[in-house]
């Protein structure tokens, strides 16, 4: 089977008048080559086959000036809602890349949902964790400032952390050609994280955890996974979420860092859900 036939399958799709076999490879253009060009433009809301859709700004200059981009080529453009559409370019400018439309697909988001909520963790772990937990498909991250949290967000530091990922979202939704970006949340405190397990089902990853996360049944709630700090998650903390309804969960015997046991989470909640 086709990357093409593989990406596409399951979605709300206009093609035109093109057959499969053109839709999985066109004329010219490999499938390493499609995979490559993917853009996002968030001030798009409808589009129809025939019809002229842009990138601008620094979008566009990376597709002229550094991928080198031009007139012919095909090109898929996602505006991180569900809507994504696909075209040869028509158009190549440094500030403006324009295609024409000749497929129209719709995503429907994610039922039941998947959260990272990812304690702040020195150097670029978090980060690290923020960006593999979008390539892997989470719908959302929260920022959680945790006890034992070396690193912190405090004053400006808020405003620019929480920016910071909003921009590793967005490159990794790019990289990985996603319909959906996921949401950055607000940070959270402990009490304020305790307060969402009385309405989601939330997962909080503990090494000593008596239950095997590949044994949870999901229950349709939108799911949160709970990853703490280098310096693990504190007792006190650990009895306030569980007291809210939260459940401690292992992922095996191994003890993974605060970068990786987040995505580790999210990729064996994609597979019991039939996302893989």
């Amino acid at each position: 089977m086709t990357w093409a036939l593989v990406r596409w399958r399951g979605r709300d799709e206009q093609r035109g008048s093109r057959t499969a076999a053109e839709f999985a490879c066109p004329p010219g253009i490999c499938e390493s080559e499609r995979v490559a060009h993917f853009y996002l433009n968030e001030e798009l809301t409808e589009a129809a086959i025939g019809s002229r859709v842009q990138v601008t700004g620094p979008e566009a200059r990376h597709a002229v000036t550094v991928s080198r981009l031009k007139v012919g080529e095909r090109v898929v453009i996602g505006n991180g809602s569900g809507l994504v559409v696909e075209g040869p370019i028509v158009s190549a400018e440094h500030t403006v890349l324009e295609i024409e439309v000749d497929t129209v697909t719709t995503e429907p988001p994610a039922s039941p949902a998947i959260w990272l909520t990812q304690a702040l963790a020195k150097g670029d772990r978090d980060e690290m964790a923020v960006q593999a937990a979008t390539e892997l498909g989470a719908d959302g991250v929260i920022p959680w400032l945790a006890q034992r949290c070396i690193s912190r967000w405090d004053g400006a530091k808020v405003a620019k952390g929480h920016a910071r990922w909003e921009a590793i979202v967005r490159e990794a939704t790019k990289q990985s050609i996603r319909s959906w970006t996921p949401e950055v949340g607000a940070m959270v405190s402990t009490k304020q994280l305790a307060a969402l397990a009385d309405s989601t089902q939330m997962l909080v990853l503990d090494p000593e955890g008596d239950i095997a996360l590949s044994a949870v049944e999901t229950d349709g709630r939108d799911v949160v996974i709970v990853v703490g700090p280098e310096g693990g998650i504190a007792p006190a903390e650990f009895e306030m979420l569980e007291a809210a309804g939260a459940t401690r969960v292992k992922l095996g015997s191994n003890v993974l860092r605060t970068s990786t046991a987040g995505p580790a989470a999210i990729a064996v909640l994609s597979a019991k859900l039939g996302r893989w």
